[in-house]
């Protein structure tokens, strides 16, 4: 099983050194496995999906805040030799990758930005429910229901809810929580770094309107909006989720050995 600074990993053509280094990283409560195999498998390309400390099958607890969580990034990426990468993060991994390109610069080449916004507002109902162990799993029911459109499949929505409800309910609740605080709205002029944007069309928890404004603030940031999709628009929407992604590498400037 692999693993660097406590981080489990899935690597793809982890030796494929004439491409850049893709980590991606998943949102609040989740694993690698919230990225389908499409994206976790992208043709030609480095990737490197994590599960995040006290997270799947990562060692240790979770942490507290976004800052904290970017930190364990910068040491998985030493630990690995990665002097920089395409930082990819959904939802809370967003977050991460934002405060990445911000604390960070040197070490990020490009930002993916799926299901986010510049500030991530957690509802009470879901910190509330998430804060007591006897109502955890309603706070899971209703992550899981705002996550996707109403015509996603049931068997993919019973699957997330399983998945979820493994994530130990303190760590649940310290991710929403980190969320909540996060706040970088006043800081995204500052990200000089090639950005690309995904949302869906019908996400609940990250509107449209999050995405476009992340796309003005963003100098050249480029925005996609996928139909028939929800927050976990790469889950529902997963081929179309890689292809962006796809295309979006192919813009990335890089010199082999990084």
């Amino acid at each position: 099983m692999p693993i660097a600074a406590g981080i489990y990993y899935f690597a793809h053509e982890p030796e494929n050194f004439t491409r850049p280094p893709v980590i991606l990283i998943h949102g609040a409560g989740g694993t690698h496995l919230h990225w389908p195999a499409e994206m976790r498998r992208l043709n030609q390309q480095r990737v490197f999906a994590l599960d995040l400390p006290g997270h799947g099958k990562s060692e240790g607890i979770g942490r507290q805040s976004v800052e904290e969580y970017a930190l364990s990034v910068v040491e998985f990426m030493k630990a690995m030799r990665l002097r920089a990468a395409v930082c990819v993060g959904h939802s809370m991994g967003s977050a991460i990758s934002m405060t990445l390109a911000l604390k960070y610069p040197k070490r990020v080449l490009g930002l993916g930005l799926v299901g986010s916004g510049a500030r991530l507002r957690v509802a009470s109902q879901i910190l509330e429910n998430a804060a007591n162990p006897a109502t955890f799993p309603t706070a899971v029911e209703l992550v899981v229901d705002w996550s996707y459109s109403n015509r996603a499949d049931s068997r993919l929505k019973e699957l997330a809810a399983q998945r979820m409800a493994e994530t130990r309910p303190t760590v649940f609740h310290a991710d929403f929580l980190a969320c909540n605080a996060f706040d970088v709205m006043d800081k995204l002029g500052r990200i000089r770094v090639p950005t690309f944007i995904v949302c869906g069309a019908e996400d609940r928890l990250t509107p449209v309107r999050y995405a476009e404004y992340l796309r003005d603030k963003i100098d050249g940031a480029q925005l996609s909006v996928l139909e028939r999709a929800g927050h976990m628009v790469m889950l529902e929407r997963p081929a179309a989720t890689a292809a962006v992604l796809e295309n979006f590498l192919q813009q990335i400037p890089y010199q082999s050995g990084l």
